[in-house]
């Protein structure tokens, strides 16, 4: 009997081969471009891989990378996190989403990270970049050279924050192996990456990423979003010890690359029982990477057929495209995919249902500006910067920007690369579209582009229009955007166009 057993496992791996290679035959081609990578953290060990070699744009999970270099050399020693950083022109030009700051304003390297990584905060990558290699350019050639010593070899940067540009490319599998080395060499920094909320003065910001407090073991990493790119995310998870990490590029919807990604770790958490079964295909080191341009996928995430400017979180697209998430078009077969909640045990949820759920009660990290600080001093730097935020916003038009809330809930430059909060713009519609247009070739704008998930973790009478003077200084025209004067009698007129930052 114990003779029989290799012949039978030799047979049941060659008809489960055979299996698999008529189903991919038979199996129409996706309707869209799409890139889905998962992987063993510890071993590298590729689960699936589908187009995972495919170079792409990578919008904000750029600064995966950013954090890596800026954390490597806190590590090295050649500053610390209580290092103070200074907002130059240049970050306090870049568009949004970005904090906001002024030129001048001091903050230290610990609360640029926590804001870059959860705001997803433009213009606090590049105060890293430029304090870690002292310019956008001396940064990115070190973002560079350390990708090529962690072996991704596809990818290349220009700037630190993932905006358009022809040269910022990378892949679904150069992102496993930069998730896997952050694992591996900075294991007392990857706290940056699983942050749920933060709250700036009065502000909170819950993290894009919508596994974080509602995936069971969900514990990290990083969105991006331009209209080039489509919807990514690179997401990690534990269970029983074992860490697995998901790459989704191209998803066409926020909330889709999160139903992807949960897709992909429950496959690979309940896999353990029939791998033997499974042709190996390797680790992740040795996929073969394909010689190809990135896809555009500007005219399908940004394009006319939109129904709203599609934007990194976009809850709002998806009840105005009537709950589409529930199709097999928007989460690949969501419908046969349920999901353990409370601890893994019953009752079972579909993953559009748990990504639709509300997160976990956490309290927001403090971020603030300043010198590090704690105890009383710690709460008068943030009372103060609460009131910074009420001092730049204009006093006595209340009244007046509430009675024009239609201007946001019907955009006229849906065909354009416009990416707008929707609750912020039904406050203040025509101050500053908060999707830009792209810089003409990639087509898109980066990633977290609104304040709306700013105000999903707090409490829903804190309105975000209130809250969001950090970020979206009043009456001030997008840099590089065109300008709106403060005139408040325009009430019968919406905006002709967005603002127009790269």
């Amino acid at each position: 009997m114990h003779a029989l057993r290799p012949l039978l496992r030799k047979s049941l791996f060659n008809l489960f081969a055979a299996s698999l290679a008529c189903a991919a035959l038979l199996a129409p081609r996706a309707a869209s471009a799409e890139a889905l990578l998962l992987i063993e953290a510890d071993s590298g060990k590729v689960l699936q891989a589908d187009n995972a070699t495919i170079p792409w744009y990578p919008a904000s999970v750029t600064k995966i990378m950013t954090a890596y270099v800026a954390l490597k050399a806190v590590k090295d020693g050649r500053l610390t996190l209580d290092t103070l950083l200074t907002v130059s022109p240049t970050a306090a030009s870049q568009s949004p989403s970005k904090m906001g700051f002024r030129p001048g304003t001091q903050l230290t390297v610990d609360n640029a990270l926590k804001m870059m990584m959860v705001k997803s905060a433009n213009d606090m990558a590049v105060v890293l970049a430029e304090g870690v290699g002292g310019s956008i350019d001396g940064f990115s050639a070190m973002m560079n050279d350390t990708a090529r010593k962690l072996g991704m070899t596809q990818t290349s940067y220009v700037n630190p924050n993932g905006l358009p540009a022809d040269g910022q490319i990378t892949s679904a599998r150069d992102l496993g192996i930069l998730a896997r080395s952050f694992l591996r060499d900075l294991p007392e920094y990857e706290y940056f990456m699983h942050i749920p909320a933060i709250r700036f003065g009065k502000r909170i910001t819950g993290n894009f990423n919508k596994l974080i407090g509602r995936y069971p073991g969900a514990d990290g990493f990083k969105t991006g979003f331009i209209c080039a790119s489509g919807y990514n995310l690179v997401a990690s998870a534990t269970r029983n010890g074992r860490r697995l990490i998901a790459v989704v590029l191209g998803a066409n919807s926020g909330t889709a690359r999160a139903v992807k990604a949960a897709q992909l770790l429950e496959r690979g958490f309940g896999q353990d029982n029939l791998t033997w079964l499974r042709p190996s295909l390797g680790t992740v080191d040795n996929l073969v990477p394909v010689d190809a341009s990135p896809p555009n996928l500007r005219d399908e995430m940004c394009g006319p057929n939109r129904k709203r400017p599609a934007s990194d979180d976009d809850d709002a697209l998806i009840a105005a495209n009537g709950g589409a998430m529930g199709s097999t078009s928007a989460t690949g077969g969501e419908a046969q995919v349920t999901f353990f909640t409370a601890g893994l045990q019953p009752p079972l949820m579909k993953a559009s249902e748990l990504m639709a759920s509300a997160p976990a009660a956490v309290e927001p990290v403090l971020v603030y500006t300043g010198p590090t600080r704690t105890g009383t001093a710690l709460i008068a730097a943030v009372a103060a910067d609460a009131d910074q935020q009420a001092a730049s916003k204009p006093r006595g038009k209340k009244s007046r920007v509430a009675k024009k809330p239609d201007a946001a809930d019907k955009p006229k430059d849906a065909g354009k690369d416009a990416n707008k909060d929707v609750k912020t713009a039904a406050a203040k519609p025509n101050t500053k579209s908060a999707e830009a247009k792209n810089d003409g070739k990639n087509n898109g704008k980066n990633d977290s582009k609104n304040d709306k998930t700013a105000a999903k973790p707090a409490a829903p009478k804190h309105a975000a229009a209130k809250h969001d003077t950090a970020a979206k200084p009043a009456e001030k025209p997008a840099a590089g955007g065109d300008p709106k004067p403060a005139k408040p009698k325009a009430a019968t007129k919406p905006a002709a166009k967005p603002a127009n930052n790269s």
